[in-house]
C-alpha cells in the first residue's frame, strides 16, 4: 500500500499519465521508470542561462566557428567592423542576429562558412573618448607629444576595445573569433599606407586648398557624408551696407552677422534691374569699414532675401565658388576651434556663437541692422561630435572620384551586384551620379599616419618610411644630395577612418600586400554584406570601388540593407531618447534565442523594425514550446512488439509532406533574402504543424506505449525541424538536439545537414486542410453548447460532391474529436447540431432541442458573408485585364473559389429551407 502510494505521488510530481490499476503489468513498471527518469533529466522549464554559456563554450572548444581553406565551396561574409568604442545596441543586435542566421545555414548547407568579425578604430570618435579620459585625469593633449599620446591610446583601446566582440558572443555569433582583425593591426595598418602610396603614384590622390567641412570640437575636417543636415529654428538679420561714396544703401540678408567681418565682397544677379544702378561701385562693410566690390553674378537669388548677397569666400563653399570666378580675397575669420581670429578684428577669441548675438547688438546699436526674421534653415552638424559644421578652406588631402566610382555604378545597375531591397538602387546611382572628390585627410593623431614626407625646398615626397622617403627625395632632387632623414617631415595628419575601411573584404584576407595567397584566392568575393543604408556610400559603394581597383572582382555579390530599429511609438531608438534597451538585459531576461527571434519577426530587409519588448516574449515562449514538446516526446517509449496504427500512418505522411513544402518555402525567402518571412515559416510549422496537430495526432492513450515505427519517425522530424530552426536560435536548438537521441563528442547541430528538399504530395495536404477545418469546426461547435469534451459524440457526414466521399484522415478526426462514431449520410439528419466545411454537411444530434431562430441568424450572417466574398472573387473575374494579365495558375485558383462559395451558398440556402 506505501508502495502504491509513492509511486502515485511520484506520478503526480512527475505527470506521467497511467492507469494505476496497470501497475501490475511488469511492463508498465518498466515504462514508467525509463519514463520518470527522462523527464527527471529534462529540467521542466527551459532554462537559457544553464545552455548558451555551455553551448557557445563547445562550438569554441571544437572549433566549430573556424575556416581553412579547403576543396569545400566557400561562403564569407565580413562584419562591418562596429567601432572599437561601441557597446551593442539594437542596431548591432540586428545587424550581426541577420548575418549569424545566413552564416549558420549556409555552413549546414554544406559550404566553408567563413565569418570575419573584427573593429574600426573609429580616429574622431576614439581620440574624442581618450582625449576626454585624460582631461579627468588633469591632462590636456597639447601637453603630450604624439608618441605619449598614442601610448595612451593604446591603452584604452586594450582596455575597452573587446566589450562589443564579447557581446556578440552572448547574442551566438558563430564568427571565425581566430581571424579577428581591428584596422590598426600591423598587417592592416600597411594595407592602407601601400594603398595611399599607389593611388597616389595613379595620380588619383592629391593635396589641395579646398573648401571642406570642418568639426570645431573634434578639430578635424569632415567628408560630406560625414555631416547630418537637420532643420533648425534661426534668425534672419537685415544688415545695411553703405554705398561708398553716396547717401545709398543696400541691404542683405544673412543668418551669420559674425561671417560679415570676413566680407570681401557684395553680389547682385544681373537680371535684376533692382540693383543695375550699383554695377561698378563699392560698399563698405559695417563695423570694419572694409571698402568691397559689388559684383555681379547668376548664382544668386533674386527672390531670397533682398536679392543682395553678402559674399564670404572663405565661410561659405558657394561664396567660395564665386570668390574663385571674380578673383575676391578670402578672409579666414575663425580658429580651428571655432573660435574668432585676431583677422575679424572684433570679438577676437569669442566663440562663433557668442559672437553672432555680440556682433546682432552692435549692428543694431551702430544702425545697420534694419530688421530680423524667425527663419528655419538646414544646419549641417558633425555626424560624431553633433556640433555645428563650419565651411573652411584647408589644405587637405583628396582621392578623385570620378574614375573609381563609374564601374561601381554599373555592376549595381546591371545587378552584378544586387541589393536587397532593389528600391535602394536609385539612392546609389544618384549619389554616384553626383559623386565629389573625398577629403581622406583627418587632423587627428589616432589612426594611419599620412605617408608624405616635406622637404626643405617646399617639396613633398610619397613613401612607406622615412628611409624610403629620403631615398626617393635624393634621387629627384639631386640639389638635396647631403639630405638627412632629419630634415624630412611627415605630414601630421591621419586618414579618414573609412579610407581604412573600404578594403576590408581585401585587407582581412591580407590581399592587399600579398594579392596572390591561398586565403583571399579561396575567400574572395565575399557573399553577402548585411548593412545599414545609411552607410550605403560611406562604406558600400567605396568597398566597391576598391574591389575592382585591386582585384578586378566586385567584394560581395548581394548586399542587404536592415532598416532602422524603432520603438513601439515609431521614434528611432536611442540611449539619448532613454527608448532602446539594453540588448544584455533582454538576453538575460528573455535568452538570446528569445531576442533573436524577437528582432526578427518584424525586420523585412529595408524596412523600419518596429520593436516591442513583447517580441521577445514570444520568442522566449517559442522556446517554452518546443522545450515542452521535447519532454513529451521523450516522456514516451518505443515498444517493438506494437504495429503501427493506420493514422499514425496517415499522420506521418501527412507531416512529412507538409515539412517539405515548408523546406521549399524557407528555400525560396532565402533566395530573396526574407529572412523574417522564412523563420515566420519555421515558426507556424513547428507551433502549429507540428505541435499542435503532428504531437496531438499521434500521442499514445494516457499510459499507453508508442509503436517503434511512429517514435523513430518522429524523432527524425523532430530533428529535422531543430535543423531548420538553427539558424534563427542556435543555443535551443543544439540542446533540444543533443537529447533526442545520443550523440557523440564533437557532434554538433551547427555542423550538420539542412534537411534536403524533397517533393511533397499537394493532395493529402489539401486533404488535411479540410480535415483541420471540420476538427476546428467540432471543437468551436463544443465550446458554443457547452459539450464537454469527455462526452463522446456522434457524427454523420453528407457529402454533396458526386465522387465518393475521402475517409483518409477519418481516424484523425475521431480520435482528435473524441467520436464514438463517424458515418456517411446521403440524407439530412434531423434534430441535429449543423455545419458546412467546403461543400459538405456534418451532423451532431442532439439530445436537446435546437434554437431554430438561433441557427436560422447563425446561417443567414455565414451566408451574407459567402455572398460578399463570391462578390469579390467574381469582381477579379469580370475584370479582363485581370484575367488576361495574371498567371494561369492564379486565374484557376479564383474560379475553383467561385466555385467552392457557389456550392457552398447553396448548401446554406437548403439548409435555411429546412429550417
Amino acid at each position: 500500500m506505501h508502495f502504491n502510494l509513492l509511486l502515485e505521488q511520484l506520478f503526480k510530481r512527475t505527470f506521467i499519465p497511467c492507469d494505476f490499476q496497470f501497475f501490475n503489468s511488469f511492463a508498465c513498471l518498466n515504462y514508467w521508470y525509463k519514463s520518470i527518469k527522462i523527464t527527471m533529466e529534462l529540467p521542466k522549464k527551459y532554462n537559457p542561462e544553464s545552455v548558451e554559456g555551455k553551448w557557445y563554450n563547445y562550438w569554441l572548444e571544437q572549433k566549430l566557428f573556424h575556416s581553412e581553406p579547403d576543396e569545400r565551396e566557400p561562403y564569407t561574409i565580413v562584419i562591418p567592423p562596429p567601432n572599437v568604442t561601441g557597446v551593442l545596441h539594437m542596431g548591432h543586435m540586428l545587424n550581426n542576429t541577420l548575418q549569424d542566421v545566413l552564416v549558420r545555414r549556409q555552413r549546414m548547407l554544406g559550404k566553408n562558412a567563413c565569418w570575419v568579425p573584427g573593429t574600426d578604430h573609429a580616429s574622431i570618435a576614439t581620440e574624442a573618448k581618450v582625449v576626454n579620459k585624460l582631461k579627468e585625469e588633469g591632462i590636456e593633449k597639447s601637453s603630450l607629444s604624439r608618441e605619449e599620446f598614442l601610448k595612451h591610446a593604446w591603452e584604452w583601446k586594450e582596455k575597452h576595445g573587446g566589450i562589443i566582440l564579447d557581446q556578440l558572443k552572448k547574442l551566438g555569433a558563430s564568427c571565425d573569433w581566430d581571424r579577428t582583425k581591428f584596422t590598426m593591426d600591423e598587417n592592416m595598418y600597411e594595407s592602407v599606407i601601400d594603398v595611399f602610396i599607389d593611388l597616389y603614384r595613379k595620380g588619383l590622390i592629391y593635396q589641395g586648398k579646398r573648401m571642406v567641412n570642418w568639426d570645431p570640437k573634434a578639430l578635424t575636417a569632415l567628408s560630406d557624408e560625414e555631416v547630418v543636415y537637420r532643420e533648425e529654428n534661426s534668425r534672419l538679420y537685415y544688415v545695411r551696407y553703405k554705398v561708398e561714396g553716396e547717401s545709398d544703401w543696400v541691404t542683405i540678408a544673412t543668418t551669420r552677422p559674425e561671417t560679415i567681418l570676413g566680407d570681401t565682397a557684395v553680389c547682385v544677379n544681373p537680371n535684376d534691374e533692382r540693383y543695375t544702378h550699383l554695377l561698378g561701385k563699392r560698399v563698405v562693410v559695417p563695423l570694419v569699414e572694409r571698402s568691397v566690390p559689388v559684383i555681379q553674378d547668376t548664382y544668386v537669388d533674386m527672390e531670397f532675401g533682398t536679392g543682395c548677397l553678402k559674399i564670404t569666400p572663405a565661410h561659405d563653399e558657394n561664396d567660395y565658388e564665386i570668390g574663385l570666378r571674380h578673383k575676391l580675397d578670402s578672409i579666414d575669420i575663425l580658429n580651428d576651434d571655432g573660435t574668432l581670429s585676431k583677422n575679424a578684428q572684433l570679438f577676437v577669441g569669442e566663440d562663433r556663437e557668442a559672437a553672432r548675438k555680440k556682433m546682432a547688438e552692435a549692428l543694431e546699436n551702430e544702425g545697420y541692422l534694419v530688421k530680423q526674421e524667425d527663419y528655419k534653415n538646414n544646419v549641417g552638424f558633425s555626424e560624431r561630435t553633433d556640433v555645428p559644421i563650419e565651411p573652411k578652406l584647408s589644405l587637405q588631402w583628396f582621392v578623385k572620384m570620378q574614375e573609381l566610382a563609374k564601374p561601381a555604378l554599373e555592376l549595381v545597375m546591371d545587378d552584378t551586384i544586387k541589393f536587397y531591397p532593389a528600391k535602394f538602387k536609385n539612392s546609389y546611382r544618384h549619389w554616384m551620379e553626383n559623386v565629389r572628390d573625398w577629403c581622406i585627410s583627418r587632423q587627428l593623431w589616432w589612426g594611419q599616419r599620412i605617408p608624405v614626407y616635406y622637404l626643405p625646398n617646399k617639396e613633398h615626397v610619397v613613401a612607406k618610411s622615412k628611409e624610403e622617403a629620403l631615398k626617393i627625395a635624393r634621387e629627384r632632387y639631386p640639389e638635396l644630395e647631403n639630405l638627412k632623414t632629419d630634415d624630412l617631415h611627415q605630414d601630421e595628419d591621419v586618414l579618414d577612418t573609412w579610407f581604412s575601411s573600404w578594403l576590408w573584404p581585401i585587407s582581412v584576407f591580407d590581399g592587399i600586400r600579398n594579392p596572390d595567397n591561398e586565403d583571399i584566392n579561396y575567400y574572395y568575393p565575399t557573399d553577402d554584406l548585411v548593412t545599414a543604408p545609411e552607410i550605403l556610400f560611406f562604406w558600400v559603394a567605396r568597398m566597391i570601388m576598391a574591389g575592382i581597383e585591386y582585384r578586378k572582382d566586385v567584394p560581395f555579390r548581394n548586399v542587404y540593407l536592415t532598416g532602422i530599429v524603432r520603438d513601439k511609438h515609431g521614434q528611432k531608438m536611442s540611449k539619448s531618447l532613454g527608448n532602446s534597451p539594453d540588448p544584455i538585459r533582454l538576453i538575460n531576461d528573455y535568452g538570446a534565442d528569445g531576442v533573436r527571434v524577437g528582432m526578427l519577426l518584424t525586420s523585412p530587409a529595408g524596412n523600419d523594425l518596429p520593436f516591442d519588448e513583447v517580441l521577445c516574449e514570444q520568442g522566449r515562449n517559442f522556446s517554452n514550446k518546443i522545450w515542452n514538446a521535447l519532454r513529451l516526446v521523450k516522456g514516451w517509449e518505443a515498444d517493438e512488439t506494437l504495429e503501427q496504427k493506420q493514422n499514425n500512418q496517415i499522420t506521418i505522411q501527412w507531416f512529412e509532406s507538409r515539412l517539405n513544402q515548408v523546406n521549399h518555402k524557407i528555400n525560396d525567402h532565402f533566395k530573396k533574402f526574407r529572412i523574417s518571412d522564412a523563420l515566420m515559416t519555421i515558426y507556424r510549422l513547428i507551433w502549429d504543424d507540428f505541435c499542435s496537430w503532428y504531437l496531438e495526432m499521434i500521442k499514445p492513450a494516457d499510459g499507453r506505449l508508442i509503436d517503434k515505427a511512429t517514435f523513430d519517425t518522429t524523432i527524425a522530424n523532430f530533428d529535422k525541424l531543430m535543423r531548420l530552426l538553427h539558424p534563427f536560435m542556435p543555443f535551443l536548438t543544439e540542446e533540444v538536439w543533443q537529447s533526442l537521441t545520443e550523440r557523440k563528442e564533437g557532434e554538433s547541430i551547427m555542423v550538420s545537414l539542412m534537411p534536403e528538399v524533397e517533393s511533397y504530395d499537394v493532395n493529402i495536404l489539401e486533404q488535411f486542410e479540410e480535415t483541420r477545418e471540420v476538427i476546428m469546426a467540432i471543437r468551436s461547435l463544443r465550446q458554443e453548447k457547452n459539450i464537454p469534451y469527455r462526452e463522446p459524440l456522434d457524427l454523420y457526414v453528407k457529402s454533396n460532391k458526386q465522387e465518393a466521399p475521402d475517409k483518409t484522415f477519418d481516424s484523425i478526426i475521431t480520435k482528435l474529436c473524441n467520436l464514438q462514431t463517424m458515418d456517411y449520410t446521403e440524407s439530412k439528419v434531423d434534430d441535429a447540431l449543423s455545419f458546412i466545411v467546403r461543400s459538405s454537411e456534418y451532423y451532431i444530434p442532439a439530445d436537446q432541442a435546437i434554437d431554430a431562430e438561433e441557427e436560422r441568424k447563425k446561417l443567414q450572417e455565414e451566408l451574407e458573408y459567402m455572398k460578399g466574398f463570391l462578390q469579390g472573387v467574381m469582381k477579379k473575374l469580370n475584370n479582363e485585364r485581370f484575367v488576361t494579365n495574371a498567371p494561369e495558375q492564379v486565374v484557376e485558383k479564383e474560379r475553383k473559389k467561385k466555385a467552392d462559395a457557389e456550392e457552398k451558398i447553396n448548401v446554406i440556402e437548403q439548409k435555411i429551407n429546412n429550417l
